[in-house]
């Protein structure tokens, strides 16, 4: 559904943008609404209610979705004829830089327990620096969905050396390198969110969208999943070797996305 909102705005970035964009400033707004009900009465039940409303909120929307476009893949069938119905050799070279960027991406979990470890972050910043991530996350997500709408696959070369640099910032840095890896570490995951996905859509055929997509996240879920397992085996036996691992296997995707940015205006345009 992205996709095709993204197809009738003019820019897939700038759609998954702004879903990314919504989704973190929900996960950030969310616990601090729960934190506000239990600072006044302590009561859990009423903190949890609270977040009721936005999930009746979300149904809503989606039903109103579902009465005004209940076959949304019929909005781009004037252009199914000229496609190909196959997932293209591009996207399959791509899912691997994804699945690479995805093994190497640590766990905010994992990154706050080594905070509280090493001791170089109080306990009760922890929470305030993930709240910094989302931000960041989130309105990144706003504005390098545009970029990338503008500039393309170099926007996420870019980003991807940049998204790099959180875990010796985050393992290695006192307080503020912290908190700048952390806020890197979020941008990373608007990265993950919004533009990775975003360059999906034009690589396939409106028809086989669904499982692309449907594919592509099970990939980058697996090795996620995997890469932090690693990751985890890691931290155990040698922090440094944990920064070795999360740099090496993202910046192994900086070749892969330049050789698909290199053909990606050929295949999108077909």
């Amino acid at each position: 559904m992205l996709s095709h909102a993204g197809k009738q705005a003019g820019g897939y970035g700038q759609a998954f943008g702004l879903h990314e964009a919504l989704d973190q400033f929900g996960a950030m707004f969310g616990p601090l609404a729960v934190s506000v009900v239990l600072a006044h009465n302590s009561n859990y039940r009423d903190a949890f209610a609270v977040l009721l409303i936005p999930a009746i909120i979300n149904l809503s929307l989606v039903l109103l979705a579902r009465v005004l476009y209940p076959r949304p893949q019929d909005m781009e069938r004037a252009e199914q004829a000229t496609l190909r119905t196959d997932l293209p050799r591009i996207y399959w070279i791509y899912l691997l830089g994804a699945i690479l960027v995805a093994a190497g991406f640590a766990d905010y979990p994992l990154i706050a327990y080594h905070f509280a470890r090493a001791e170089t972050v109080p306990s009760k910043w922890i929470a305030i620096f993930y709240a910094v991530a989302m931000a960041v996350s989130g309105t990144g997500s706003l504005v390098l969905g545009r970029l990338f709408d503008h500039y393309g696959f170099a926007v996420l070369v870019a980003l991807t050396l940049g998204s790099a640099l959180f875990a010796p910032l985050v393992f290695l840095g006192g307080f503020w390198l912290a908190l700048l890896g952390a806020a890197i570490w979020g941008l990373g995951m608007g990265v993950h969110e919004s533009i990775i996905p975003a360059a999906v859509s034009p690589m396939v055929t409106p028809r086989r969208r669904a499982s692309a997509f449907g594919t592509f996240t099970a990939g980058y879920g697996i090795f996620w999943f995997l890469g932090s397992a690693a990751i985890g085996i890691l931290y155990d036996l040698s922090v440094p070797a944990v920064i070795a691992f999360c740099i090496v296997t993202q910046l192994a995707a900086v070749p892969i996305f330049v050789w698909v940015g290199h053909h990606y205006g050929a295949t999108s345009s077909r």
